[in-house]
C-alpha cells in the first residue's frame, strides 16, 4: 500500500545533506548535553520529588527515579543508534519513516506534535506562576485579569507571562542555533549551581531517622514512584531532533543523549536522597518541595536562591521544547504531508524561522488562554508512544540493514530495545482512562488532516507513483 511506502536511510541522508534548504551544523557534544539537561531538570526537580515521596513511595524515591531512569537509559540507546545511524531532523518520525513507512511516521509525527505542543504551553504557563511569586516579594503584582489562562469565575482572562516568555524564546531561537544553545548552556549552568547549593546546604541538616521506613508504601509505592517519575525524564528524545544541526553526529549524538540522562538521574537521586533526609516524606506534599525544606531548616536565604533557579529551569526546557516542535513541523512538513511554509529555511541564518513564529503564536494561544489541567498528561503518553517505536524500530532496523558499521550500535540487542519496549509499555498502562479518550481524539483529528492533505501532498507517494 503506498501509505507505507517507506525512505530509505540513504534518501533520508541525501535529503540532508542538500545545500538548498537545509540546517546549519553547529552544534558539538557539549551542546546537545546541555539540551538534553535543559530539558530534563526543570520543574521535575523543584515539584515532583516531594509529591512522588510523599503520596507513592517515602524516602525510597531514591529506588524510584534510578528505576525510571534506567527504563529511560534503555530506550536512550535505542534512540542513540538511530540519531547515528540517521542525523535528520525529526526524532522518532523520521525514524519510523526508514522502519515502519509513511502512515505511522505520521500517525508518531502528529503524536510528537502534541508532546511538544502540550509541553511548551504547560511549561509556559508554570513559567509565568513561578515568575509572578519571584515579582511578588519585591512587591510587584500584575493585574489579576492578564495573570493566567481564560477562567471568567477567577477574574482571568489570558496570561500574559506566559505569552511574552513564550516571544522572548522564539526571538532568541530565530537568532540562530549558536546562539539559542549559548543562552540555554548559560541556564542550565544556572540552575545546576541552584541544586548543588541545596544539596551542599541540606547535606548537613540530614537525619537518617527521616530514612526510616525507607520503604513505606512497599515496593508496589517504589513500582508507583517510578511511573510518576518517569515524567520527569521527559525531553531527552529532543535531542534527537537536532541531529541535522550537528557536527560529526555519529559521535556527537549518543553522547549526548546518553550523557544528559546519567547527569540527571544521579542530581534526582541525590535531591530525593537529601530531601526525605531533612524533611519527613509525609510533608512534603507541596508546590514547592525544595525551597519548602530549606525553609525547614531555617535557610531562607537559600530558598530564595531556589525560586531563581526553578525559573532558569523553566526557561531552558521551554526552549527545548519550542525547539523540538519547530526542527519536528520542519521535518514533516519537508516531506510534504504539512504546508511548505514550515520547512521554509531562512537563507542567510540557515533556520526555519517563518515556522519558529508560527509555532510560538500556536503555543501563545495554548498558554496564554486555555487552562490546560489533564491534558498536560498528553504529553506522557505521547512520549511513551514515541519511546516504544523507537525501541521496536532497532530491532527491524537491525533485520533489515544489519549492525551500523560506524556511529553507536545499541548492545546486547534484541534484550535491550525489548526491556525499553515492555517497560515503557508498562508505564503506558498505568495513566487514566481519561488520557486515552483524549489521545485517541488528538489521532482521529491526524488521520483527518492526513488522508485530507498530507496523503495527497507526500513528496515520497507522488515521486513513486
Amino acid at each position: 500500500m503506498e501509505i507505507f511506502r517507506k525512505k530509505s536511510i540513504e534518501d533520508l541522508l541525501n535529503q540532508a545533506e542538500k545545500k538548498e534548504g537545509s540546517l546549519k551544523k553547529e552544534l558539538g557534544a557539549f551542546d546537545l548535553a546541555m539540551l538534553g539537561i535543559g530539558a530534563i531538570v526543570g520543574t521535575g526537580i523543584f515539584v515532583l520529588t516531594g509529591v512522588a515521596a510523599a503520596e507513592h513511595a517515602g524516602p525510597a524515591l531514591i529506588l524510584s527515579f534510578i528505576l525510571s531512569g534506567l527504563v529511560c537509559i534503555f530506550a536512550a540507546l535505542c534512540y542513540a543508534e538511530f540519531a547515528s545511524t540517521v542525523p535528520v531532523s525529526g526524532s522518532a518520525y523520521t525514524y519510523s519513516y526508514a522502519t515502519f513507512g509513511e502512515f505511522i511516521a505520521w500517525i508518531l509525527g502528529w503524536d510528537l506534535i502534541l508532546e511538544y505542543g502540550f509541553a511548551s504551553a504547560s511549561v509556559a504557563s508554570g513559567w509565568s506562576g513561578y515568575f509572578q511569586g519571584l515579582i511578588a516579594g519585591f512587591g510587584i503584582h500584575i493585574p489579576k485579569a492578564i495573570s493566567s489562562a481564560f477562567n471568567p469565575a477567577n477574574g482571568t482572562y489570558v496570561d500574559v507571562p506566559a505569552i511574552l516568555i513564550t516571544f522572548i524564546i522564539t526571538f532568541l531561537l530565530t537568532r540562530g542555533v549558536k546562539h539559542s544553545a549559548r543562552f540555554n548552556a548559560t541556564m542550565v549552568i544556572i540552575k545546576l549551581a541552584v541544586v548543588v547549593i541545596f544539596l551542599a546546604v541540606g547535606a548537613w541538616y540530614v537525619k537518617p531517622d527521616n530514612w526510616t521506613p525507607f520503604m513505606p508504601f512497599g515496593f508496589s509505592g517504589v513500582a508507583s514512584g517510578a511511573a510518576t517519575a518517569f515524567y520527569a525524564y521527559i525531553g531527552f528524545d529532543a535531542v534527537s531532533t537536532a541531529a541535522e544541526e550537528v557536527k560529526n553526529p555519529q559521535r556527537n549524538m549518543p553522547i549526548g543523549i546518553i550523557a544528559s540522562l546519567i547527569v540527571c538521574t544521579l542530581l534526582y537521586v541525590a535531591v530525593s536522597a537529601v530531601l526525605t533526609g531533612i524533611v519527613p516524606y509525609q510533608l512534603l506534599d507541596v508546590k514547592n518541595p525544595v525551597s519548602f525544606a530549606l525553609n525547614y531548616i531555617h535557610q531562607d536565604w537559600a530558598a530564595g536562591l531556589i525560586s531563581l533557579g526553578a525559573i532558569a529551569g523553566i526557561t531552558t526546557v521551554l526552549t527545548v521544547m519550542v525547539y523540538g516542535q519547530t526542527r519536528l513541523f520542519y521535518a514533516i512538513s519537508r516531506d510534504g504531508l504539512l504546508p511548505k511554509v514550515f520547512s521554509k529555511v531562512d537563507q542567510k541564518k540557515q533556520i526555519p524561522v517563518v515556522n519558529s513564529w508560527i509555532t510560538c503564536l500556536l503555543v501563545s494561544v495554548f498558554s496564554g488562554l486555555i487552562p490546560l489541567g489533564k491534558l498536560a498528561e498528553l504529553t506522557n503518553i505521547g512520549t511513551l508512544f514515541a519511546f516504544m517505536s523507537v525501541s521496536i524500530g532497532i530491532l527491524y532496523l537491525r533485520k533489515t540493514q544489519g549492525a551500523p558499521k560506524r556511529g553507536f550500535r545499541v548492545p546486547l540487542v534484541p534484550w535491550i530495545p525489548l526491556i525499553a519496549f515492555l517497560s515503557c509499555g508498562y508505564l503506558v498502562l498505568q495513566l487514566p482512562g481519561i488520557t486515552w479518550i483524549s489521545f485517541l481524539v488528538w489521532l482521529f483529528i491526524g488521520l483527518i488532516i492526513y488522508f485530507s492533505y498530507g496523503r495527497k501532498h507526500s513528496k515520497l507517494n507522488n515521486r513513486t507513483a
